[in-house]
């Protein structure tokens, strides 16, 4: 438990803080202090929420104290009680100079998300926390009630009226228990969610609803979905009381649509049919009765009757009549099929006016709409639909709210209706009623659609902050851009804060794909979207990197109808069978019926240990985009297909782009808006960042971001996207470029973080979704959460999404040899390949380290064991297999040849503890800090800067000099070249020690392969002469014996000589090969392209320049699965010291073991080459003379 004091306040938090959650709970408390709102982002995965409830339940605790404090020194009139601790020191900064004077003064906590399974995960979090406040959580009757005969009903309203008659006639058996159950200690103090809370009312035969509203007058935290704060009637329906309360929204990236939607209505002519059939209904009943007991009209009453309607058959007329004469209103408007008409939003007061409805008559036509509902609802056996009735309550509600004198109800409708526009369309009636069980009651003709449509989510945010909270928190894992979401408020936020993310950069991978792998340029744009060759060329770029991200990868589309169309061309052209073949497509449905099962599909594929996991297509602002959690291996890649922009025609986005421009145009004093296209782009990138934020959901976390459109590249465009994304961007003309890179960071993130054993999952959707508090599938699966009363111990059981992982908990032990990168193999992972010098290291400056490690279930001793054989074999081979006794002399005259690991690793320990002595302890932590950095970096200039230093004094050079053994093979002749210069001697460097252990390990088999020959007389035929010369003699027919010379033109001279003469007969069949695979191109790619291929292979041969070269070949080579096995033998124009990156890539492409062809060396000669050839070179001359002897 750490304790920090922030601006006076003492905040518990579960385990030292990272900066980031520092820079939150400072900005949190200013909030609560200053009194102001704040806007704060903070990504998915830096504890958030918890640093969002310690902070807040911090305060309201120092807020309390500060009070007693005030109540301590009336009592003892000025004098102090403890003399060393004068009462100044207690502290004034949570009140902020308020003369708060008693305990119902504390502000309540007002903590509200956007659903109920969001909240559960806030309410688990803080059960983990040392904070207990008293709980309540609120939730609707739909969610909470037990009551069987209620929860029959359909419809929700229904239930309502149900409940309500039920409870006033005190029937419920489980409502009558409550006022006992409430004050039940052990329930006061426990901390439930919704479940829990049903849990409990089912046990103790008790309402949970109404136990949340008993609750909630002494709770001190209230969880609720904000749609509750936002929209007016819930608000007063739960009695929310609002009055110097802390109101915070969480995921508060959805609150600007809640804020509009809660605010506006459709009416449709179903829904008035439906009212006028349910009256009809009515009426017809009631003159029923009248008519059997002989009474007249005027006399009739419910009460008379028993019937528990209490309005007369009078009014119910009224009703019909209003009813009648808004449906005439609103469909005496002529509208054109393909538009709507807009008129201002005060127009709704006229359009009303005509029905009868204004603010004289709100109030009694409301109250015998819930009457006429309530009735209707308790009727049994009567199926009816009250729908329409219930949407006309709302309405009015809505539209008269406030209770104006008359001189001043003109001023209230021009305030409550300026941010409104009212929209009369036309409506499909036949789709209505398709898609209605009850539409045969509805009109047969077509009518219109009454749309009242918010256009300012600060209409509601003001409403909010005129209750007199105290202030408004918005926090969120994507709220950018922060100054066009604030904008929209209308309400100040003096508190901002975009804060950074808590991975290093070796965990996020963002790409900017501007073309596809067949050079087409890949947009979303209207006039593109659907051409075939834009599609096509997504497709294969989807393809391509289902390939080269492992596990689950996300693709998000802009829109259903974009992505459904564009699946449907990707089965017809056979790409999507490309992408099953390697992982297989999920496509998120448009209903919520079956999304379960396709998410669980697309989990138990990824967790399938014998599958290459799968792929889940879906829709940005859809369910898959916002409300779940792909962490760990089922989200490593998301790919953004299109920015997705709303539909530019749709009347509710053209009005209100118009709403924004005229406000824009009005300039009011201290109000900025965005302009409606600034507006429009702000949505699209929304949405994005949203759809972003599914990958990397926690500190251990790693992935790859490809944003496929061009239109995602320059400045403007990455300023939109978040914070913590922006510094990785990187933007990418040539697609084969991009698959190097990433499949480069996939195999060091997969190092550094070794993925877990695969099982099939355990969890359900309800587990794995979840809020931004970081929690995955794979975390939440190894924490539990502790009981009520339990005191969360360590980081684990805190915050999962935080998870510190302890090398010693890994499966199969990992230790740090393991996570460490190998860095002599160039990135490619060999069961074999012993930890490395600085890896050794690490252990060495690791406090507490193990004496053994283990790696890969075995320990380090054994592992230096298996090395030492594995470098003496590597030595014998590369001499040509002389006898041992020469062998041993070689390593006692080379230490740097012949050392095992073990050897290294004493040798790296004793040049570090020479240092120790020699330097001072900051000069040390220097020398140290630089290796450590050389060895995550790979930047040899870095440490060469650091190191230098040594070269000052002659008593140093030899530490400068022992620093040789911790570089890395391809720097150290440049390493030595360095020492050279700076201290006149070098590090003793030999051409093989820049020998990667992949080259070693070729040259061996090459050695085998020659020692193979069975006679001299055939030798030539089998031997592998690949880099034989290099220049000088070369050798001839008349250096062999008879028997050889005849069959030297069956040698195998792939790339046989570098220097001036050839074997003239040997060239033969290397023109055959190259023939041959040239056809081949030819005829797959076409001229044009095949053209693009051999002038990128010439300029390779001029250059060197592997980078150029592979971006070409992966692009033309992975368009389709068939030309694969040309990129395999493409291998035999790469040279020999790139061949290690180029095996790297096809393995990322097709798959472990996809060896490239041959190496060719016709091109320029290399360093590495030179070598090769010099040790074949000595390997043939004793082949030659261990013949002769024979």
């Amino acid at each position: 438990m750490a304790e920090l004091s922030v601006h006076g306040v003492t905040v518990k938090f579960p385990f030292p803080p990272y900066d980031c959650q520092r820079d939150y709970i400072s900005r949190v408390i200013e909030c609560l202090q200053q009194k102001k709102n704040g806007v704060l982002e903070s990504p998915t995965g830096t504890g958030k929420t918890l640093c969002l409830l310690c902070a807040t339940l911090a305060w309201r605790e120092h807020f309390r104290d500060t009070i007693s404090a005030r109540k301590i020194s009336e009592r003892l009139q000025g004098a102090n009680m403890f003399p060393e601790t004068p009462l100044a020191s207690w502290g004034t900064a949570a009140t902020d100079g308020d003369s708060a004077t008693y305990y119902t003064d504390i502000p309540k906590i007002i903590y509200a998300s956007r659903t109920h399974s969001q909240l559960a995960q806030v309410i688990n979090e803080l059960k983990n926390t040392v904070y207990r406040p008293k709980v309540c959580v609120l939730g609707s009757r739909e969610q909470l009630c037990i009551n069987p005969e209620v929860m029959r009903q359909e419809s929700n309203h229904v239930k309502v009226h149900m409940c309500r008659a039920k409870v006033s006639t005190r029937s419920c058996t489980f409502y009558n228990n409550v006022e006992e159950k409430s004050t039940d200690r052990d329930l006061v103090n426990s901390i439930l969610d919704v479940e829990d809370l049903v849990k409990y009312g089912t046990k103790q035969r008790v309402c949970p609803y109404y136990l949340s509203r008993s609750l909630k007058q002494q709770a001190d935290l209230i969880f609720m979905p904000y749609n509750y704060l936002l929209d007016p009637k819930s608000r007063r329906a739960h009695n929310i009381e609002l009055s110097k309360a802390v109101v915070i929204f969480d995921e508060a990236h959805n609150v600007e649509r809640t804020c509009e939607e809660s605010t506006s209505f459709d009416l449709t002519p179903y829904d008035v049919a439906s009212a006028i059939t349910a009256v009809d209904r009515l009426l017809a009943e009631q003159a029923k009765e009248v008519s059997c007991m002989d009474t007249t009209s005027e006399n009739f009453s419910a009460d008379s009757l028993g019937s528990g309607l209490k309005i007369d058959i009078s009014t119910i007329a009224k009703v019909k009549q209003i009813l009648l004469d808004l449906e005439a209103a609103v469909d005496s408007y002529e509208v054109p099929s393909d538009r709507g008409i807009t008129k201002p939003g005060i127009f709704i007061y006229e359009l009303l006016e005509r029905a009868h409805l204004n603010y004289s008559t709100k109030t009694p036509v409301y109250e015998a709409l819930e009457q006429i509902s309530g009735y209707l609802a308790g009727q049994q056996g009567v199926f009816l639909n009250t729908n329409g009735l219930q949407k006309l309550a709302d309405i009015i509600q809505l539209v008269f709210c406030g209770e104006p004198a008359e001189k001043d109800r003109t001023l209230l409708m021009q305030a409550n209706t300026a941010h409104f526009k009212v929209h009369i369309h036309r409506d499909q009636v036949s789709k209505k009623k398709s898609a209605d069980p009850w539409a045969s009651s509805a009109p047969k003709k077509q009518g219109n659609i009454l749309s009242y449509w918010c256009f300012s989510p600060g209409f509601s945010m003001q409403e909010l902050a005129n209750q007199g909270v105290r202030c408004i928190i918005l926090t969120s894992g994507t709220l950018s851009p922060l100054s066009s979401f604030t904008s929209e408020m209308r309400i100040d936020f003096p508190i901002r804060l975009e804060n950074d993310h808590v991975i290093q950069r070796d965990q996020i991978f963002v790409s900017v794909i501007q073309r596809g792998p067949d050079e087409v340029q890949l947009t979303s744009a209207f006039d593109r979207r659907f051409l075939p060759e834009n599609m096509a060329s997504l497709g294969s770029t989807v393809a391509n990197l289902s390939r080269v991200v492992p596990y689950g990868l996300l693709v998000f589309f802009p829109s259903f109808p974009l992505m459904t169309k564009t699946l449907e061309f990707w089965r017809d052209k056979g790409q999507a069978d490309r992408i099953e073949k390697v992982k297989p497509m999920f496509v998120e449905p448009k209903g919520k019926g079956t999304f379960n099962e396709v998410i669980e599909g697309y989990y138990s594929k990824v967790n399938d240990p014998v599958s290459k996991g799968g792929s889940f297509f879906a829709v940005c602002r859809g369910k898959a985009s916002e409300g779940l959690d792909f962490a760990d291996s089922y989200g490593r890649g998301v790919v953004i297909t299109g920015l997705p922009f709303p539909p530019k025609m749709d009347p509710r986005v053209v009005l209100k782009m118009q709403f924004l421009d005229e406000m824009c145009r009005k300039k009011t004093p201290g109000v900025k808006y965005l302009t409606g296209q600034e507006w429009y782009r702000q949505q699209a990138f929304r949405a994005v960042n949203q759809a972003v934020g599914r990958v990397i959901r926690h500190k251990e976390d790693y992935g790859a971001i490809f944003l496929c459109d061009e239109r995602f590249q320059g400045p403007s465009a990455i300023a939109q996207l978040p914070k913590w994304v922006r510094p990785y961007v990187r933007t990418y003309n040539a697609f084969g470029n991009v698959v190097r890179d990433v499949s480069q960071f996939f195999r060091v993130a997969q190092k550094m973080r070794p993925p877990m054993e695969r099982k099939p999952p355990v969890q359900s959707v309800a587990q794995v979704c979840s809020s931004d508090c970081g929690l995955g599938p794979s975390t939440q699966s190894q924490s539990t959460y502790s009981t009520l009363t339990q005191k969360a111990k360590a980081v684990d059981t805190h915050i999962p999404s935080l998870k510190r992982r302890r090398l010693e908990d890994k499966p199969g032990g990992n230790g740090l040899a393991t996570i460490c990168l190998k860095y002599e193999s160039g990135g490619q992972e060999s069961h074999r390949r012993p930890a490395t010098l600085l890896d050794a290291l690490e252990q060495q400056l690791s406090p507490g380290a193990e004496e053994e490690v283990w790696v890969n279930g075995g320990k380090g001793s054994r592992l230096s064991t298996l090395s030492l054989q594995y470098d003496k074999r590597i030595e014998e081979e590369l001499r040509g297999g002389k006898r041992k006794i020469k062998l041993v002399q070689e390593q006692k005259s080379s230490v740097s040849d012949g050392l095992s690991e073990e050897g290294k690793a004493t040798r790296a320990k004793g040049f570090l503890a020479e240092m120790k002595r020699s330097l001072s302890q900051v000069n040390f932590a220097r020398m140290v800090q630089a290796l450590q950095s050389y060895k995550k970096t790979d930047q040899l200039d870095t440490l060469l800067t650091e190191i230098t230093a040594l070269a000052e004094d002659a008593n140093t050079h030899g530490l400068l000099r022992g620093f040789y053994q911790f570089v890395r093979p391809h720097h150290k002749k440049r390493f030595d070249e360095q020492c050279r210069e700076l201290t006149g001697h070098g590090c003793g460097f030999k051409t093989d020690h820049s020998l990667s252990k992949e080259d070693k390990k070729t040259l061996i088999q090459q050695a085998a392969e020659s020692r193979e020959c069975p006679a001299p007389s055939s030798s030539c035929t089998l031997l592998d002469t690949q880099q034989l010369n290099h220049g000088g003699a070369h050798v001839s027919a008349d250096t062999c014996a008879t028997p050889v010379s005849t069959s030297c033109s069956q040698l195998s001279t792939q790339l046989l000589n570098l220097g001036q003469g050839h074997l003239t007969a040997s060239s033969a069949p290397k023109t055959e090969v190259h023939a041959v695979f040239l056809a081949d191109v030819k005829k797959a790619l076409g001229a044009e392209k095949s053209a693009q291929l051999f002038q990128a292979v010439r300029s390779y041969k001029l250059s060197d320049n592997y980078e150029q070269l592979v971006s070409t070949v992966v692009s033309l080579l992975t368009e389709r699965d068939e030309h694969f096995h040309l990129l395999h033998r493409f291998g035999m124009f790469i040279r020999s010291h790139h061949k290690t990156q180029y095996t790297e890539l096809l393995e990322s492409l097709i798959g472990p073991g996809s060896a490239p062809a041959n190496v060719s060396d016709d091109m320029e000669p290399s360093p590495i080459n030179e070598l090769q050839a010099e040790k074949k070179q000595c390997k043939i001359s004793t082949f030659f003379q261990n013949s002769h002897r024979k």
